[in-house]
């Protein structure tokens, strides 16, 4: 399988102006890293998260490597060593530094980096001038897909950029956000949907899919219904408060030995002060909004409270038959909240854009029929088709670009450093 094949897209419906919309990612990267002091840009408080620098780096990398050294003959790399440092995981491309030893790097500096970006920037642009070229439709796709990877990368910036700051002692705010007046308790009702055979997934459209979104394929779907909204914080309370962290009943075997193991009793950046919870955002500590969604939830964590309250999580092909229908408009990273918010009743069905991910029960395995595409591109997604559980619907953290019904996130059972939540289902 090629690549066109592999990440359809019709990039001349979607690119209007190529070059201005990498400008604006390109950008986008660099705003998100601007509140940062030079001593924040080589943090990493665990494996998973990487340094805010290596972020800056790992996305120019990638044009670096999938365009401009295939595609662009008079290209001067800009050093060598940088294909080890910032490749993250791409076997065929060769050997990589180790994920958990990125914060132990002090050189390059962020200055480097930056001076990298530059380098990079500038050679993009000069490859997309030159429309004259053979390959030039294989650029702009890779163009495009190195869009999307450096959005993806600038909600892990922010994600990371969380982490690291809730682990220091003084809390401190990433920047001044605007701070939504508190919630007001909305009912939770449930939307019901015929069982059937469904088609799931996409196969081409003028916007611009990955791979594990593909084929379209039919599904049958037992009748089943679904929340009106996210569970909230005061719901999840509930939970907390009825000893749901002490009940193993209500928790999967592996859920039950990660609670004991890191010693869980909450959601992750959850605090209690004098008997009051406080919950760590990107503009400090602040005071639990009860009626925002509950945020930082573990798959695990959203199973046991499905189980407790009697319902179960959703089936993704359930999510997107009901999301497709759906506007994708919410509360996402351009109303600069930077964190979940409640809705009011007027706004149901709600939230199944922005906010939280969403966790749901299926495994994050392909679909019937998908082909990775051939070469190191390939191992953008097929190779994670193990062991970690789909996601929907993006957070307050995703551009609104960026989503879409067919978008399918993945992450492991015990994450819960990103902006994941939990809605329920159940079936009729």
């Amino acid at each position: 399988m090629d690549l066109l094949s592999a990440f359809p897209a019709d990039v001349n419906a979607q690119e209007s102006d190529l070059i201005s919309d990498l400008d604006k990612v390109r950008q986008d990267s660099e705003l998100i890293c601007a509140p940062l002091e030079i001593e924040d840009f080589g943090i990493q408080t665990f494996p998973d998260v990487s340094p805010p620098k290596w972020h800056l780096a790992h996305t120019s990398w990638f044009f670096e490597t999938f365009i401009l050294k295939p595609f662009y003959k008079k290209y001067n790399e800009y050093d060598p060593l940088f294909s080890h440092l910032f490749n993250s995981y791409y076997e065929q491309i060769g050997t990589f530094h180790p994920r958990p030893e990125r914060g132990l790097l002090s050189r390059p500096t962020v200055k480097q980096i930056y001076a990298y970006r530059a380098h990079i920037d500038q050679s993009m642009r000069t490859l997309l001038e030159h429309k004259q070229h053979h390959d030039f439709e294989a650029i702009q796709l890779r163009t495009v897909i190195g869009i999307h990877h450096e959005q993806q990368h600038q909600e892990l910036l922010l994600t990371d950029i969380k982490h690291i700051f809730a682990y220091n002692p003084a809390r401190p705010a990433y920047r001044n956000l605007a701070t939504p007046k508190p919630g007001m308790p909305i009912s939770l009702d449930w939307r019901e949907q015929p069982g059937g055979i469904y088609d799931i997934g996409t196969n081409f459209s003028n916007l611009f899919v990955f791979d594990n979104e593909t084929p379209r394929h039919k599904q049958y779907i037992q009748p089943f219904k679904i929340a009106s909204r996210l569970t909230t914080n005061a719901e999840y309370l509930a939970f907390i408060n009825d000893d749901g962290y002490a009940r193993p009943e209500f928790w999967l075997s592996d859920g039950w030995k990660t609670l004991n193991t890191n010693n869980w009793q909450h959601p992750l950046y959850w605090q209690k002060q004098n008997n009051d919870w406080y919950e760590m955002t990107l503009g400090g500590l602040r005071p639990l909004d009860l009626h925002a969604p509950v945020s930082h939830t573990s798959f695990y964590e959203a199973a046991a409270y499905a189980a407790w309250a009697g319902e179960r999580l959703p089936t993704e092909a359930e999510w997107e038959v009901i999301a497709r229908d759906l506007p994708t408009n919410g509360n996402l990273r351009e109303n600069d909240y930077l964190q979940p918010m409640a809705v009011d009743e007027k706004h149901k069905p709600a939230q199944f854009y922005g906010d939280t991910w969403e966790w749901t029960q299926s495994s994050y395995s392909p679909y019937p029929g998908y082909k990775p595409a051939a070469g190191a591109l390939g191992e953008y997604n097929g190779k994670f088709m193990s062991s970690q559980m789909v996601l929907r619907g993006g957070s307050c953290l995703t551009p609104a670009n960026h989503i879409r019904a067919s978008y399918r996130n993945f992450f492991y059972p015990k994450d819960r450093w990103q902006v994941t939540g939990i809605r329920l289902a159940k079936d009729l």
